[in-house]
């Protein structure tokens, strides 16, 4: 099995190296396993490509590369530069430090070269591990996504949906904010919505007397519904959460169509 990783949080990023020894286990001793990372961290970028500008991208070791660039970028880099347009069987974008559930999908620069590796037509992966008070203390915050990783990422391939519709399916995995010892199992899970939580701005003056403004996101263990993802997160649980790049409301097109004649 040849596999293509990514993330947004750098080429030198933990989070990446737990997703590299994943892979290499997944792919097996015959397989091959490509790495195309940010070469700097692109937290917050979204599917957003670098259409304006170009990227260097540097050969940093065997089938290991870093780009100027989103993950949606280093996607494209690796299906059309690093491989030569070979496909690759899978596409694994993680593991992010932080939880991409609710709305931080949105946002998520690690759901976005899932995104464009699903608009390829091509099998994809988004993970992340959830952080809170119970990975503070760990030796290793990652230590969920290391030991059920590669279970998780089997038992998509085994038993998953994997169609070949215009917007193709992919999918959006979240290890709980506990250790690997305390993780309760697998749950299939709806994108939830944090109705308190918002990103917004925080003002403050640099030491030259100029104003700028920080982004500053909400808790992020503020409930959702029950069911959804961060909800079965909190319980201990990975979610999965099937997505679409579809973002059409279906449930409101008939009667829109008929309010508006």
């Amino acid at each position: 099995m040849r596999i293509l990783i990514t993330n947004d949080d750098g080429i030198n990023a933990p989070g990446l190296a737990v997703l590299e020894a994943v892979a290499a286990e997944i792919a097996g001793p015959e397989g091959e396993v490509w790495t195309v990372a940010p070469a700097f961290e692109q937290s917050g970028v979204g599917h957003c490509i670098s259409y304006t500008h170009p990227m260097m991208i540097a050969k940093l070791g065997h089938r290991r590369y870093a780009a100027e660039g989103s993950p949606a970028d280093c996607v494209l880099a690796g299906l059309y530069d690093v491989l030569q347009g070979g496909r690759p069987d899978l596409v694994l974008s993680g593991v992010n430090r932080g939880n991409n559930a609710a709305e931080n999908v949105m946002y998520s620069g690690t759901v976005g070269g899932a995104i464009e590796a699903a608009l390829q037509g091509l099998p994809a992966i988004a993970l992340s591990q959830f952080m809170g008070p119970e990975t503070a203390d760990l030796a290793d915050p990652f230590e969920a996504a290391r030991e059920h990783g590669v279970a998780v990422v089997r038992a998509l391939l085994d038993r998953g949906i994997w169609d070949r519709n215009d917007y193709r399916l992919f999918y959006n995995v979240n290890f709980p904010p506990v250790p690997a010892a305390r993780v309760r199992g697998m749950k299939v899970a709806a994108q939830g919505y944090r109705t308190d939580t918002f990103f917004g701005v925080e003002p403050h003056m640099s030491p030259a007397g100029r104003r700028f403004l920080w982004i500053k996101g909400g808790p992020q263990h503020a409930p959702t519904a029950p069911g959804t993802d961060v909800a079965v997160n909190v319980e201990g649980y990975v979610s999965i959460t099937p997505m679409r790049c579809d973002l059409t409301a279906h449930d409101a097109l008939d009667d829109l169509a008929a309010k508006l004649g």
